[in-house]
């Protein structure tokens, strides 16, 4: 019974709050619904959460600004050091593009010495080419070499050719397609991977450097080559000469002198030494060459047969035995007598038994004289040269009929001239 009653009395319904608001005459009622308790509550709760976290983060301000500028630093220094290391490695790349860049000028600026002197030497070179083309040596042209495809727009001997043609080098080409019909592979240039400038240009002045000095060797061989026929002619025209009889001075030093200074040392140079051995075996070529044009061995009579040789024979007006002082060439009356020598006229006149006579002295003590003529063309004193006209052939003085008289004399002392025919002869095919 006490629990029923209970139980009803706690079963009972709650009567809302009721809040009175009076104020002068008016009265007004406001029922707090539970909703508004739970408004009210939910706000003082969110006032309450809003002032512990604004006590909480004037509390902890300091250190949020702290850490929060720490970071920053942090980030700065970071920042700080990536632009340090950017800029050091700027300074890195700068300073090698200056040593390559120095490393570089340095090596074209040896290349440009070495073309220089290529040059140089070229005109030197020239002068001895044409020198022995005129003496009838040559030598067969040097092989081009790798070079020649890379400066054969640049056959100038200036220094911008050889620049041009160092830029082409080291210029990268385009790789040509492995089947490309006559494609050259080695003029194609790709750098390497990995390669940079300083080793591209190591690559390239390397090249063109082995081709300068493959250059200059093939030039050397052709000066030796044409050094040793020089000096082969020489000696072979010397040894025909000396055959006859006489003797060169190659020494060529004339009415020459001046105070003595010891010799220069500047002929170290392989390629110098060459050019001067080559100067050397041309000024004797020429030495030789000459004494051979000066000296009597040409023919006076070209074509003409030989009636009688030199030596003793039958007297043809005393019927005994006499020396025949020349040889005697069968020609009509008013055929050319020509001079078989450079040389001077001493004597034109007529002369005892040899009727109308003409004799040049050539030097060495060697002289000619032409008999029997039957007009002379020069005068004592006259320069002639081997080949001219001097008289004509006739039958003049102690003489059976016409004909050539020719005699070589020796320090006046009469040689056989058959002797200096031969060896003109032999001599003729170096002379051409």
């Amino acid at each position: 019974m006490t629990d029923t009653t209970e139980n009803r009395v706690f079963g009972k319904k709650r009567e809302p709050h009721v809040l009175i608001l009076a104020r002068g005459d008016k009265v007004r009622h406001l029922t707090i619904r539970p909703w508004m308790s739970a408004l009210a509550g939910c706000t003082i709760g969110l006032f309450s959460l809003g002032y512990l976290g604004a006590t909480g983060y004037l509390i902890l301000r300091d250190d949020l600004i702290g850490a929060t500028m720490a970071r920053q630093t942090r980030i700065q220094n970071d920042y700080e050091d990536r632009i340090a290391a950017l800029r050091a490695q700027v300074d890195r790349v700068t300073s090698r593009q200056l040593l390559d860049q120095q490393v570089v000028e340095k090596k074209v600026e040896k290349l440009l010495e070495q073309q220089a002197a290529l040059t140089s030497r070229h005109g030197r070179m020239s002068e001895l080419l044409e020198r022995a083309e005129n003496s009838g040596i040559a030598a067969s042209p040097a092989a081009p070499s790798p070079l020649s495809n890379a400066m054969a727009p640049e056959k100038r001997a200036d220094m911008s050719g050889g620049l041009s043609a160092i830029e082409k080098l080291m210029a990268p080409r385009k790789l040509q397609p492995e089947n490309a019909a006559g494609a050259d592979k080695r003029a194609a240039y790709a750098p390497e991977a990995g390669e940079t400038p300083s080793d591209r240009a190591d690559r390239v002045f390397s090249k063109v450097t082995l081709s300068l000095k493959d250059i200059e060797r093939q030039q050397i061989s052709r000066i030796a080559r044409l050094t040793s026929d020089a000096e082969d002619k020489a000696s072979a025209m010397q040894d025909i000469i000396r055959q006859a009889g006489l003797k060169i001075d190659e020494s060529g030093m004339d009415d020459v002198g001046g105070p003595y200074a010891d010799p220069q040392r500047s002929e170290a140079d392989p390629f110098n030494l060459s050019l001067t051995n080559l100067d050397n075996a041309l000024n004797r070529l020429d030495i030789v060459k000459e004494s051979a044009t000066a000296l009597p061995f040409g023919n006076p009579a070209p074509g003409r047969t030989i009636t009688s040789r030199f030596g003793n024979r039958m007297d043809p007006f005393l019927g005994r035995p006499a020396l025949h002082t020349g040889i005697d060439f069968r020609a009509e009356t008013g055929a050319d007598v020509k001079a078989t020598g450079a040389g001077k006229v001493t004597v034109a006149e007529n002369s005892g038994g040899y009727g109308n006579m003409v004799e040049i002295d050539h030097g060495q003590g060697v002289s000619t004289r032409f008999g029997h003529l039957s007009a002379i063309l020069v005068r004592a004193g006259d320069k002639v040269e081997a080949g001219d006209v001097i008289g004509r052939a006739g039958s003049t003085g102690r003489s059976t009929g016409p004909h050539v008289h020719y005699e070589v004399r020796r320090n006046d002392t009469p040689v056989d001239p058959m002797r200096f025919l031969i060896a003109g002869a032999e001599l003729k095919t170096y002379l051409k």
